[in-house]
């Protein structure tokens, strides 16, 4: 029997594009433990020469032991793992698994890696969860198992992004909104923002957590997940607005 450290092999069994540069691949792993929402897995490549790069990609599919029930997109099927994706164009394994890797294709993979950096479904607490670019991805495996556990934790998004084109799962998280009761969502604009949209683009700001967020008051549970400058601003944002820092779980991620 396979544990957590061994490495399995996974199937490409689809693939699909969220931006211009982020993709989700469907992989199926035959005997997967399941997974919490938050949790990573290492992910290796093996060249014909024997040279290896592995590097961490976190789940962005909640656990599912049965067909998805809500109809608000994708949770998961029995026996897969989502990852989504960012191709980084200096990169040495994203832009393979963005721009070549194809349904049918093998690649390794070991895990689920992780237990602070998790929202279970006992969790009481409204949820405050902050994203940075492709910091989504561990955050919308977050939303997707709430509903798929038809969860009433009320939930607010804050989500910073470039563009409204590089926002992965902005579909998704719409129609979430609306069929998802207590789940709220608000975008950061960075750097160009839709037509009408009632702030200038800017970086996420006291204004922005505090206005979007839940009140300290509130006790929330806080996830922030993004590039390391990115959550340490958001995290220094938090505690100043007076959220308790043992409440606040951060993820941080580099060039992959």
């Amino acid at each position: 029997m396979k544990n957590r450290i061994s490495w399995r092999v996974a199937t490409v069994s689809s693939a699909r594009w969220e931006t211009a540069s982020a993709r989700t691949l469907v992989l199926d792993v035959p005997d997967w433990p399941g997974h919490l929402p938050g949790q990573h897995i290492d992910v290796r490549l093996t060249a014909e020469d024997g040279y290896t790069a592995q590097r961490s990609y976190s789940i962005a599919s909640a656990w599912t032991p049965a067909p998805s029930a809500t109809g608000a997109g994708s949770a998961g099927a029995p026996g897969t793992v989502e990852l989504t994706i960012q191709r980084l164009d200096d990169g040495e394994v994203s832009p393979y698994l963005t721009d070549v890797v194809e349904p049918g294709d093998q690649i390794e993979l070991r895990g689920p890696v992780g237990g602070w950096f998790v929202w279970r479904e006992k969790q009481t607490a409204p949820v405050l969860l902050i994203a940075g670019g492709s910091g989504i991805v561990p955050l919308m495996a977050m939303i997707r198992a709430r509903g798929e556990a038809r969860g009433r934790q009320p939930f607010r998004l804050i989500y910073s992004v470039r563009t409204p084109e590089d926002a992965a799962y902005a579909d998704e998280l719409r129609l979430r909104v609306r069929e998802n009761p207590g789940l709220d969502v608000h975008f950061v604009y960075t750097r160009k923002a839709p037509d009408g949209w009632p702030t200038p683009p800017k970086r996420i700001d006291v204004a922005a957590i505090n206005s979007h967020g839940w009140p300290p008051d509130f006790q929330p549970d806080c996830y922030v997940c993004g590039p390391t400058s990115f959550v340490e601003t958001a995290a220094d944002i938090l505690v100043a607005l007076g959220h308790d820092p043992k409440r606040i779980r951060t993820e941080r991620f580099g060039g992959a």
